[in-house]
């Protein structure tokens, strides 16, 4: 296969001004480790790319496929609420775009490939745990049905790098639609760039949303569009109970893709003040604040937007933008309503849902019942006991009258029983990376072992479907987590 048709490079073409052109840092002895296959099909890469002396070096930024012109991406952004004018790929690359077997184009971005004029101190590189991490936690969320970036391939390095200990390098190959971020407006409105911000906002609408490019308000219309899949998107966060941890401007794509995945775990027991990220002290990126941020962050594009959507007076783009801004609750409401309602076995739509999900909800956090397996149980309770339900939620009469009052509703569907379960059981996962699994993975990666890891991310590329016969490891997988003596902590891994 000759390298030159591997990828293309279309952001390098046409964008320039808002990238460096950047090489990845050699390493030592750069080694496949995993190769994701199916995601390689998806995007026609050629049968048995991972098998060539040099696909190594290539995923690792060492190397370069010929023609192609690998970059690291400027961008801003607010970061805990505070605004830094420059941020950028500090570790990462863009070595350049597929157009996918549906017609997509696609970005294959790098992440620990080494320091770029954007690292800021920083080392450039990742260690192997974090990037089996994401892997695991993007392919978990694919298959949930959650836009997201995905691994194509996880490279070691040979390297050592230093974190709180000596851990192996590796280099993650992600995927995405793009990496265009509201950071990336953000770098050129704060800058007065009115011309580059065009260009950025021109590119978007081709990539993302050309049904939109040629309307006379296509930038009200842009941000109209990324507000509505922002909305869907965080609505399916909360479904799944996926806290992303780091919900900074510069996290946030506007192709509606969960992106960076960084200090980011999936809920165990429930409660609306869930917070995983090692650094995140003030809970401002809590699971049950996710709403309210993706809201901050969109109004932080709005006001990248204004001098484009009202170029000779951007006040009087304030009122339209903000009209835009304020849909984000209604979308947001509706996607969230019509996805417990499939989890809850509701075919129909009935006034009372929002507050009878509402109530369990509340039964949920005040007994620290477990998110994911909660559903998987009232799935049996359609036409079971329930009262593995009643357990859950603290076993008293306020359980039990929830439970009534589920049944009541139940009743009012024309669904049989057996189909309401089998529904439910195909949006409520039975596998989710639950983190002290993902820790005994990670763990066992470093001993050397990845068959943990590969048993787990086989579970969760299957989320939904029960194995026949008796597994150990599946059996645990698919059962709340045992009690710790303090809450979880995640790092980025930088």
């Amino acid at each position: 296969m000759n390298t030159s048709r591997l990828l293309e490079s279309e952001f390098a073409r046409e964008m320039e001004g808002f990238y460096v052109p950047w090489t990845g840092a050699k390493v030592p002895e750069p080694r496949l480790l995993r190769f994701n296959r199916a995601l390689a099909d998806e995007l026609g890469l050629p049968a048995g790319f991972e098998t060539r002396a040099d696909a190594a070096r290539l995923l690792a930024g060492v190397e370069s496929a010929e023609g192609a012109s690998p970059l690291a991406m400027v961008y801003a952004g607010h970061q805990f609420g505070q605004f830094s004018p420059q941020l950028g790929d500090g570790r990462a690359l863009l070595i350049g775009e597929v157009i996918d077997r549906d017609g997509r184009r696609r970005d294959i971005h790098l992440k620990g490939s080494g320091p770029t004029p954007f690292s800021r101190r920083g080392d450039g590189k990742a260690v192997l745990g974090p990037v089996l991490r994401e892997y695991l936690i993007g392919e978990a969320m694919h298959a949930l049905g959650v836009p997201t970036t995905r691994a194509l391939a996880v490279v070691t390095t040979g390297e050592t790098i230093y974190r709180d200990a000596l851990l192996p390098g590796a280099v993650l190959a992600r995927v995405a639609a793009s990496h265009l971020r509201v950071g990336t407006f953000e770098f050129f409105a704060a800058r007065r760039d009115h011309a580059r911000l065009k260009q950025l906002a021109d590119y978007a609408l081709r990539r993302h949303y050309p049904h939109l490019a040629a309307r006379d308000d296509r930038y009200l219309a842009l941000l109209g569009a990324v507000t509505e899949r922002q909305a869907r998107l965080i609505a399916q966060w909360m479904l799944v109970g996926f806290i992303h941890g780091v919900m900074n401007t510069d996290n946030m794509a506007i192709s509606g893709e969960t992106i960076d995945y960084g200090p980011c775990a999936f809920m165990d027991r429930y409660h609306p003040e869930t917070v995983f990220s090692s650094i995140d002290h003030q809970g401002r990126y809590a699971y049950g604040n996710q709403p309210r941020i993706a809201v901050w962050n969109l109004a932080r594009f709005a006001e990248s937007l204004l001098p484009l959507i009202s170029p000779d007076d951007p006040e009087h783009a304030v009122g339209p933008a903000t009209e835009m801004l304020d849909r984000f609750g209604g979308l947001y409401r509706a996607e969230w309503l019509a996805g417990m309602r499939a989890k809850l076995g509701l075919a129909r739509e009935d006034e009372q849902d929002r507050a009878l999900a509402g109530r369990l909800l509340e039964l949920m956090a005040e007994h620290d019942a477990d998110y994911t397996s909660l559903f998987r149980r009232l799935a049996e309770a359609v036409s079971g006991d329930g009262e593995s339900v009643v357990a859950a939620l603290g076993g008293g009469m306020e359980a039990h009258g929830w439970l009534l009052n589920w049944r009541e509703r139940l009743a009012t569907e024309t669904i049989a029983p057996d189909e309401i379960s089998a529904r439910m059981n195909r949006v409520n996962p039975l596998y989710i990376p639950r983190n002290h699994r993902v820790e005994a993975a990670l763990d066992d990666a470093y001993a050397g072992n990845m068959a943990t890891f590969d048993a787990l991310l086989a579970a969760l590329q299957s989320p939904f479907e029960a194995r026949p016969g008796k597994d150990d490891f599946l059996e645990a997988l698919g059962a709340p987590a045992p009690a710790t003596d303090g809450p979880y902590r995640t790092f980025c891994g930088t």
